[in-house]
């Protein structure tokens, strides 16, 4: 059943690391168990590339678009 193999630990790869290729099991791996961590699971079967903005700045937009900050 689903459920019980999401709640089975699993390696999941940690982002941002460091690589170094004589200590990769150990510094960028870690125990994770899906039905702990996540409270969705979503599959996408097919994906598409997202259009850029462009860049230029659209009149009246302030001068920190797109990020608004």
């Amino acid at each position: 059943m689903l459920a019980e193999r999401l709640r089975r630990p699993l390696l999941e790869r940690a982002i941002g690391v460091v690589y170094r290729p004589e200590s990769e099991l150990l510094s960028h791996y870690f125990e994770a168990v899906m039905a702990e961590q996540f409270d969705a699971y979503v599959w996408f079967e097919e994906t598409r590339p997202v259009t850029h903005l462009g860049g230029e700045r659209p009149t009246g937009a302030p001068e920190t678009w797109p990020f608004g900050l």
